[in-house]
């Protein structure tokens, strides 16, 4: 994986490189992962779009987050095309801390001794519909697609693990690019203190309960296997069809 130094947003990798069941590696340029984008720098922008040749955002938030957060910088450019998926129910988004720990111990109960593999078994049950529009939006951008969420760690973390499993990434790589987002995990944590959207939630747990964790990422691939049939059953179950497969498989390998 590729660490994209930004000044404006501090989550941001390039996939590429990820290996392969068959030996290969996920292509450099295709798919990007990140936090919130809300503050970059027009240093940041030029990057983008000039050397990463960006051209579609994948907005995983709720449209409350959207609203709540403003225009980011790059959606003033137009030739830089914006999606929102939000892999949230549809009653939306709930920022105080009794709502998220309502929400949190319904999770507890789908999936015990890891709230946030329940919560992501939440997005498969809830929202695979959003899940498929995602990665649909990745296989049509002309260039570089980017995926992100607020901390580009949970939902970024879902929809990236889906995709490079369509590409025949090894898991121990998928589960292991999704661990990497606890190196910066101080940094993100303090960009989400300072927004009026996310500051009241984040200090409801303590700090150590927002690490993703490599055993959560693998728990919840088993469990996509052993209560859906597989990533690629979830997919195909909610219309994502076999020419969609192979595109998908073809944009992001060599």
């Amino acid at each position: 994986m590729l660490w994209l130094d930004l000044e404006g947003a501090v989550n941001v990798r390039d996939v590429g490189g990820i290996p392969t069941d068959d030996g290969e590696k996920i292509a450099r340029g295709r798919l990007l992962r990140s936090d919130n984008l809300q503050n970059l720098s027009p240093t940041d922008i030029n990057f983008l779009v000039e050397n990463v040749r960006l051209s579609t955002v994948v907005d995983l938030r709720s449209p409350a987050e959207v609203t709540s957060e403003g225009p980011a910088p790059l959606t003033r450019i137009d030739r830089v095309l914006h999606v929102n998926h939000s892999l949230l129910p549809e009653h939306g988004f709930a920022a105080t801390a009794e709502a998220l720990l309502v929400r949190r111990k319904r999770e507890e109960e789908r999936y015990p001794g890891d709230p946030s593999c329940a919560h992501y078994l939440g997005y498969v049950e809830h929202r695979p519909d959003s899940i498929v529009a995602a990665l649909r939006a990745v296989n049509r951008s002309a260039g570089a697609a980017l995926v992100h969420c607020a901390a580009g760690k949970d939902r970024t973390g879902v929809v990236v693990a889906f995709a490079l499993t369509v590409a025949g990434a090894r898991r121990e790589d998928i589960i292991r690019d999704y661990a990497a987002t606890g190196e910066r995990l101080d940094r993100i944590l303090d960009r989400l203190r300072r927004s009026p959207t996310y500051a009241g939630s984040i200090d409801s747990v303590p700090e150590d309960h927002h690490r993703p964790r490599a055993e959560t990422m693998e728990a919840f691939l088993e469990q996509v296997d052993k209560r859906h049939g597989g990533v690629l059953s979830v997919l195909g179950g909610n219309g994502f069809t076999d020419d969609e497969f192979d595109a998908l498989h073809r944009k992001l390998r060599r």
